[in-house]
């Protein structure tokens, strides 16, 4: 017994990942659905669409209602969640396709989600497999290739298609004097967005001075822009008022990581500056420093187009090939 609550404990550890709670596929909040051998949290929508592909491509088990194995579990750790597994599954999504979104039809997901696993069209042809193999070698053949091309760039390129150069994780740390959009008050949370993709934080309710220390995740595409930021104030029954805006300009954080190469060589020192400029959000200079092995850099920004409101981050540079 022991060990099955063990086990449980640690899948209710990795669901609660920020990038974890929505789901891998269409981004629906509170996904209570897995795909063991794929390595990603799924809503019951997708779930469908899966379990339709077989389980010799997509094995899926309820969070809470199915029992999981050990291997299983591990194996979900070892992928290490939803944007890592996108990172991946998503690395060459062609400029005319779009992910479904939480309300889309049947027929958008099982298009989207037959692509993205069972005809495997986003992935790097390096790491494509056949499926002519048993169930259990795919699944090892997809974990065992998912992680092998995080420590290798890959140096492969396809027309209309967008290749990764690295991982961008950004602590969104808190927020002060924020805007009130309800009667005395907001329930704020914060959206990044870099190209398609979309993370956020959870909402916080009631508080114009928020302290969420979530972390999420992006993917940085070789013609990467800035980071966009957004934060809303979530309404139950409206749609949800915008509370305030900025860029992240992340050139001078991967310009600085590049020059120096493999951080781990060097001690604690600073590597780089964002400078504040008036064509920028930032309230002070954010500087970029070698921290422990890691390239970081803490960005302080005024949000644009709203009356008042600070945010507070923490970015860190994560390239694919260390």
């Amino acid at each position: 017994m022991s060990g099955t609550t063990t086990a449980k404990a640690r899948l209710k550890n990795l669901l609660s990942q920020t990038d974890n709670r929505h789901c891998a596929d269409c981004g629906a909040p509170d996904p209570k659905w897995a795909s063991a051998n794929i390595g990603v949290f799924i809503c019951l929508k997708c779930c469908s669409v899966h379990r339709s592909l077989g389980t010799h491509i997509s094995k899926v088990l309820s969070v809470t209602l199915d029992e999981w194995s050990d291997d299983e579990i591990d194996a979900m750790i070892e992928v290490g969640g939803n944007s890592s597994a996108n990172a991946i599954y998503e690395a060459y999504i062609p400029e005319n396709c779009s992910k479904p979104g939480p309300d889309a039809s049947h027929d958008e997901r099982r298009r989207f989600i037959r692509s993205k696993y069972e005809l495997q069209e986003f992935l790097k042809p390096s790491l494509r497999i056949t499926s002519g193999k048993s169930s259990a070698s795919l699944r090892s053949s997809f974990s065992r290739k998912i992680l092998d091309s995080f420590r290798v760039k890959s140096s492969e390129n396809s027309e209309g298609m967008v290749e990764f150069i690295g991982l961008l994780k950004v602590k969104v740390v808190k927020g002060t004097n924020l805007a009130i959009r309800d009667m005395m008050t907001s329930d704020p949370y914060v959206v990044l967005t870099l190209g398609q993709q979309t993370v956020q934080t959870t909402i916080i309710k009631s508080n114009l001075n928020p302290v969420w220390n979530e972390e999420l995740m992006l993917s940085v595409p070789e013609n990467f822009g800035p980071v966009k930021l957004q934060v809303f104030d979530h309404d139950t029954f409206s749609a949800d008022d915008i509370m305030g805006e900025a860029e992240i300009d992340i050139q001078p954080l991967i310009t600085s990581a590049m020059a120096y190469g493999d951080p781990e060589m060097f001690g604690n020192m600073q590597i780089g500056k964002w400078l504040k400029s008036h064509d920028n959000a930032l309230i002070e200079d954010s500087i970029i420093n070698i921290v422990d092995g890691k390239v970081k850099q803490d960005v302080s920004l005024k949000l644009q187009n709203v009356e008042s409101g600070e945010l507070y981050l923490e970015v860190e540079w994560l390239p694919l090939d260390q």
